[in-house]
């Protein structure tokens, strides 16, 4: 068991949307499209990552930041200039042509945007652990995978978005692993208590029995300690009481195991330790805020594809559906 792992459980990309873009300066592009979470890698150039909220963040040439939705957040190549006036970007698409059908001069920026779409289901304990927006240096990141995403998202054909769909999780898990090795991540809680000889033996055998029959007094015997102890000890340093880890663990299971269509409600129930599927549906809607039943079926629908908006850096708008989406 480790933090990243337990992290990215069930965060799996379904129907991944990406973009490719070269561009020429001036030039902004302004996402909204409500992503539950994306990831930009600068390929070539250097821009800057405007969010929402927040301070803007450079993203130097190999550069990739982790943006968390679903505000909106802006890609510049510098940052605005309040006086200035509104120009109209010159982008390519992948297929070397620009808006107007007419070759386009190479740009000295291209940006490569991979997106969990609206919608998508990346955990409640991503998005706890992570800040609103992150980069991880070219250097620090997975150039292996970089260069063949960069292959993928430019090449035509079918069979492509299961391909693109696990190389942006491959991306995810690369540059989340590279941003906890450095001294400005936060690490949760219950990652630190990994390395406490009780409270750590308890988060093992629970992450790799979620369905045994836990119990706050099964837990303390289990690392052999009395119950209050346990208790005390497990919620000073994981942060929260054993029982409401345990609900919140198993519910992130639960909604992995509810994306697999030939598993029932109740077979999802029994691996996560609930024999009663009427009582497991309460504990997932109350956790997840929505039933099992409607989160299945909501997993399965299709949202909408994803627009970004070119604008340019003054205080007019010149926003525009991007013309490099990828089919």
């Amino acid at each position: 068991m480790d933090a990243l792992t337990d992290l990215l459980r069930g965060v799996r990309a379904d129907g991944a949307l990406f973009h490719r873009t070269t561009l020429t300066a001036p030039w902004s592009l302004r996402f909204a499209d409500g992503a539950a979470l994306t990831l930009c890698t600068m390929a070539h150039g250097d821009g800057w990552i405007i969010p929402s909220d927040g301070a803007p963040l450079p993203l130097r040439h190999g550069d990739t930041a982790v943006i968390l939705g679903p505000k909106p957040f802006r890609v510049v190549d510098e940052l605005p200039d309040s006086d200035g006036p509104c120009q109209t970007p010159h982008t390519r698409s992948t297929d070397g042509l620009d808006a107007a059908g007419d070759p386009a001069p190479a740009g000295p920026a291209t940006l490569i945007v991979g997106a969990y779409r609206a919608g998508a289901d990346v955990g409640r304990r991503l998005p706890d652990a992570l800040p609103p927006v992150l980069t991880v240096p070219g250097d620090e990141a997975c150039d292996a995978v970089l260069d063949y995403l960069a292959a993928e998202v430019a090449a035509h054909g079918t069979d492509r978005q299961i391909v693109l769909d696990r190389l942006l999780d491959w991306l995810l898990a690369c540059t989340l692993h590279a941003w906890f090795s450095r001294p400005e991540a936060h690490l949760p809680a219950w990652y630190h208590a990994l390395g406490d000889p009780v409270v750590g033996t308890v988060l093992r055998a629970v992450h790799a029995e979620p369905a045994r029959h836990w119990t706050v007094a099964t837990m303390a015997a289990e690392a052999a300690v009395s119950r209050a102890a346990f208790a005390r000890r497990f919620t000073a340093l994981v942060g929260e009481p054993p029982s409401t880890y345990l609900t919140t663990w198993r519910m992130a299971l639960a909604a992995e195991l509810l994306a697999t269509p030939e598993l029932t409600i109740a077979a999802v129930a029994r691996r996560v330790g609930y024999t009663d599927p009427f009582a497991f549906s309460t504990a997932f809607t109350r956790v997840r805020g929505i039933t099992p039943s409607a989160y299945r079926a909501g997993h399965r629908d299709s949202a909408p594809e994803p627009r970004c908006q070119e604008a340019a850096t003054g205080e007019q708008a010149c926003d525009r559906t991007c013309p490099a989406t990828v089919p």
